[in-house]
């Protein structure tokens, strides 16, 4: 008798349908057991103020944790930059992935580039945190630009650019990894893949959160062989730096945390972490930027420890007063 079909629970955009197919996909081959997707609309989804209106935090996520919960779906597929920085008590993270590209992007008209973008040009982004860092590089390149709020998905967000409503527009490299097709996407558009030394990410960009429900441990075990434990480390040290400084994912916070190997003769050794952090005023015109560099974290309460002491930093140099109103 075959086994019933593992439940996926995940969103209906064709972003989230294509990270949670890849997921899915894996967890065939490493079960035998079929997976069928389960679509969950959230509130994220449907409403349409912008993120720093609706609270950011966790509006993608509380529909699939409550399917979870009530047992409608087996596991969910979630973008881990979504997922609060707090853990729910009945659900366990039981796998992050190997993280894509964390890098932002820039789509644009006419081949331009962040460098290249004319005085006076309209970027669209969703994002505080970008829009800190955007108008930050524009200030210092004697540059006027103009960052508009967008939502939507990625095919609407990049209309915006193909129509000529938008000089450009910023995504997440990794979602547009993810759907694959870029250049029936962008056509003739431009893409100009983002600096980290310009634009550092959103804290866990790039990196997928497969969560279930804790007593369902033996699924718990079987979804833990997809779990990477160098992108756990970074991505627990940037949430751990989120959660320090007491800011939702839609706060103007960017962290990476980066592995740093040398060469030991026998294949690269990783040897320490590097976790960099920037809060910013949405405008630019003040941004509190630190890093701090650590023996590689052996422990999840090491990685936390790395990513409390760069926040208590970046506090101390006045982190608070450039996020507006601190999530409590």
């Amino acid at each position: 008798m075959t086994e019933r079909a593992l439940r996926l629970g995940t969103r209906r955009s064709r972003l989230a349908m294509a990270q949670s197919g890849h997921v899915a996909d894996a967890v065939r081959q490493l079960t035998g057991r079929p997976v069928e997707l389960v679509e969950i609309t959230t509130y994220g989804d449907v409403s349409r103020e912008h993120l720093a209106q609706i609270g950011g935090t966790g509006v993608f996520v509380a529909a699939l944790r409550d399917a979870l919960l009530a047992g409608e779906v087996d596991f969910a597929v979630h973008s881990l930059k979504d997922l609060p920085t707090t853990l729910h008590p009945d659900l366990a993270l039981a796998a992050i992935p190997e993280r894509e590209d964390p890098r932002d992007v820039l789509i644009a008209r006419d081949g331009l580039t962040l460098e290249t973008l004319p005085d006076g040009a309209r970027v669209g982004t969703g994002s505080p945190r970008r829009m800190a860092q955007l108008n930050a590089f524009a200030r210092s390149h004697g540059l006027r630009i103009e960052t508009v709020p967008i939502r939507g998905n990625i095919d609407t967000r990049v209309g915006y650019v193909h129509k000529g409503e938008l000089d450009a527009v910023v995504l997440a490299a990794a979602g547009l990894n993810r759907i694959g097709g870029t250049e029936e996407l962008t056509g003739s558009l431009s893409l100009d893949f983002l600096s980290l030394d310009t634009v550092l990410p959103a804290p866990g960009q790039g990196a997928l959160a497969i969560e279930c429900v804790a007593s369902a441990t033996e699924l718990v075990a079987t979804l833990g062989a997809l779990d990477d434990p160098h992108t756990r480390a970074a991505v627990t040290a940037e949430r751990s730096l989120l959660a320090a400084l007491e800011a939702g994912c839609s706060a103007p916070v960017g962290a990476l945390a980066d592995l740093l190997a040398e060469d030991s003769g026998r294949g690269q050794k990783f040897t320490e972490m590097r976790l960099r952090g920037i809060v910013g005023t949405t405008d630019g015109s003040t941004l509190v930027q630190l890093s701090t560099t650590g023996p590689v974290p052996t422990s999840i309460d090491a990685a936390e420890a790395l990513g409390r002491e760069l926040a208590a930093e970046m506090l101390a140099k006045g982190a608070a007063g450039l996020m507006g109103e601190r999530a409590l």
